[in-house]
């Protein structure tokens, strides 16, 4: 059996006695207990009620197997390398006669929204403590009566409140999910005053969209000066039938002499993508260039002379991005929030990273976006990333978050493969859009005070890698540093990612620091790619799988962490989740969410003790196999049930009608 399971190829090679199959895995799941001191210790008896319940809704799954959801389905290469039984292969044929590789997100994924959750809901205003100031007046829909809400109120979830605990006070009082722990008589919220002063003045989260700027935003009252005055340095380009080249504002002085054509006239293999109401050449933009025929245009100043006019910072002046040899955690769309980070930089991570903000939507004010951009303070090297597809967009943006938040770099995405930003002409596209990607980098850079970075693949298709040749104009466009993923966009996640190609580009971009990212796993990959010569690593799905990987490759030991341990890091996820979204019954779903999809990652971590050799590879499918214990064994299923059976461990019972489907299908297996 060992040996079959080393010889069939990409899957992780688990020794023999731990090997099971498909049915035995779930029967074991369904026939085992719940683990001693794994379940919170307040608000047992109602968990064993609980549990009865959900016993019987499951007795009713048994007669049937319980297969996995279809995003988890995996197609392999031949009928025999899946592990599975060929009757089972045979089966899932005849059911799905057009076998599709499982790959991409879930577009048609069900979405519960809060008010599902709750259908009456108390009024922010009686739970801030001062009913009489409702600020939707009449009109307001929400319950001002304590009593009413509390008849309708879901059971609270335990005995503690992580929010009273941490900081001497819950200020979502009433609502809260916990609030048994910080209710006095009359459904008082109590204050412990002393605790509560030791976190006074205190910002713990940095970051944040006020009132005044969302309503300046949406009224389009923001001012961008110098963005403005960038862009009107741009101006279409004659129609000489030749693609435009963006040579960028020549008013911020580069340290270095500007160099001639760096628009070389690859945006004529740009496929199909143009820009929209026309010919994108003639809507080709260019700067006016003292070398050329156009003549800068004067443009008119009102007011004063301000030291930023006489004394403006040329980009060899600005603060420097010293992280070379540095640990740095990718922007993860979805499971990069706030509270998985502040996981990962206590396992060791130097340099974090928000996730993905679509720069339109920030300029908009839209507080779901401008929640990306939050930053703990406990994120020392911390940066934000934007996408965008057009010059006015993003140094617009770039100039919003220069004067309004606290980051040390900012980062453009040119590395996101899926269609929804694709087909926009943003993300990996913008790799085929030699001038506008010009145009955006050096606006940004115009316009920050802070460096400028950049995150790319190797190219769009699959053996056409263009990244050698876009990494030079990157730099003497004024990036201060690229992180290169060494897969294409079509390759997506399928394919390991190129590092011997890492190692040319990383030649080529020098001086510029350039960090390498794909497929780490284990301090040996770490090590193998540090000595192709980048500056540093990136490190994506291998933080989502184990996010101590961190400090495997600090210590540069193999950790084999036991169930427990890891069933402390979804606790501390959990409170980190309480604190940031909310103990109330929208933010223990919001937190249960996030929890759910980084399960669908966590799932495929093999423990060391397990494995016939090290280390495991990213890219290996996990075996059906029964762990040590029946924790262990429970994180290994790929099954959305067994997940949402975690987080109840955690969070309590879902809600009537909970539905789960995770966003990323997250297929990596060959």
């Amino acid at each position: 059996m060992a040996a079959a399971a080393a010889a069939a190829p990409g899957v992780a090679p688990v020794r023999a006695r731990f090997l099971t199959s498909k049915e035995e895995f779930h029967a074991f799941l369904r026939a085992g207990n719940k683990p001693e001191g794994q379940v919170r210790d307040d608000g047992e008896e109602e968990k064993k009620e609980e549990d009865k319940e959900k016993k019987e809704e499951e007795e009713e799954q048994v007669s049937s197997c319980q297969s996995e959801p279809p995003a988890k389905r995996v197609r392999a290469e031949d009928p025999g390398q899946d592990g599975e039984n060929q009757e089972g292969a045979g089966a899932e044929e005849k059911e799905r006669p057009e076998r599709k590789r499982a790959r991409g997100q879930n577009k048609s994924r069900p979405c519960m929204k809060p008010k599902h959750y709750e259908q009456s809901r108390l009024c922010p205003s009686v739970t801030q403590g001062s009913p009489g100031k409702c600020f939707f007046g009449p009109r307001c829909r929400f319950l001002h009566d304590v009593g009413e809400y509390l008849a309708g109120k879901p059971s609270d979830l335990g005995q503690r409140c992580v929010l009273f605990d941490t900081f001497g006070r819950c200020p979502y009082g009433v609502t809260c999910r916990f609030a048994r722990a910080h209710l006095g008589d009359g459904h008082q919220n109590i204050v412990n005053a002393a605790l509560a002063q030791q976190w006074e003045g205190k910002l713990l989260v940095r970051n944040n969209l006020s009132k005044d700027l969302q309503h300046r935003l949406r009224k389009r009252k923001f001012v961008f000066q110098k963005a403005e005055e960038y862009l009107r340095g741009l101006k279409p380009r004659g129609g000489d039938g030749k693609g435009g080249e963006a040579t960028g504002e020549q008013e911020v002085s580069n340290c270095a002499a500007p160099q001639e054509g760096l628009g070389d006239g690859d945006s004529h293999e740009c496929p199909v993508l143009q820009e929209q109401g026309g010919d994108p050449e003639a809507e080709a933009l260019q700067s006016p260039s003292p070398r050329g025929d156009g003549v800068a245009p004067s443009i008119p100043t009102v007011g004063p002379l301000t030291d930023e006019d006489v004394t403006k910072l040329r980009p060899c002046e600005k603060k420097k991005l010293e992280i070379q040899g540095k640990l740095y955690l990718a922007p993860l769309t979805t499971c990069g929030n706030l509270p998985f980070r502040r996981i990962c930089k206590r396992f060791g991570a130097d340099v974090t990273c928000g996730e993905m903000a679509v720069c339109t939507n920030l300029l908009q004010g839209q507080s779901s976006e401008w929640a990306l951009l939050k930053r703990h303070h406990t994120e020392d090297i911390f940066g934000v990333q934007l996408e965008g597809a057009f010059p006015d967009t993003m140094t617009k943006c770039a100039e919003l978050l220069n004067k309004t938040i606290e980051v040390d770099f900012v980062d453009i995405n040119v590395g996101c493969p899926i269609d929804l930003v694709y087909k926009k002409g943003g993300g990996c596209a913008l790799m085929t859009r030699s001038n506008k990607f010009e145009q955006i980098v050096r606006g940004m850079n115009s316009v920050l005070d802070v460096p400028l970075t950049v995150k790319i693949r190797t190219g769009v298709q699959e053996k056409m890698n263009v990244a050698h040749k876009i990494i030079p104009k990157i730099r003497e466009w004024g990036a201060s540093m690229v992180t290169l993923h060494g897969r294409s966009r079509e390759q997506r996640y399928t394919r390991s990612a190129d590092w011997e190609y890492i190692a040319e580009c990383a030649k080529i971009a020098s001086p510029m620091p350039l960090f390498g990212n794909g497929d780490i796993l284990s301090y040996e990959d770490a090590n193998r790619a540090m000595e192709m010569g980048v500056s540093g690593i990136m490190i994506a799905r291998g933080a989502l799988i184990k996010p101590w990987l961190f400090t495997e490759i600090k210590e540069q030991r193999h950790w084999d962490i036991s169930s427990g341990e890891r069933f402390d890091i979804l606790k501390d996820f959990t409170n980190y989740g309480l604190e940031h979204w909310g103990s109330d019954t929208q933010g223990v779903e919001k937190t249960r969410k996030f929890l759910l999809e980084w399960l669908s990652f966590l799932c495929r971590y093999i423990p060391v003790g397990l494995l016939e050799h090290l280390p495991q590879r990213i890219n290996e499918r996990p075996p059906y196999y029964l762990g040590r214990d029946y924790l262990e064994t429970l994180m290994a299923s790929q099954n959305v049930d067994d997940w949402i059976k975690i987080s109840e461990l955690l969070l309590g019972p879902v809600p009537p009608g909970f539905t789960f489907l995770p966003k990323h299908k997250a297929n990596s297996y060959r």
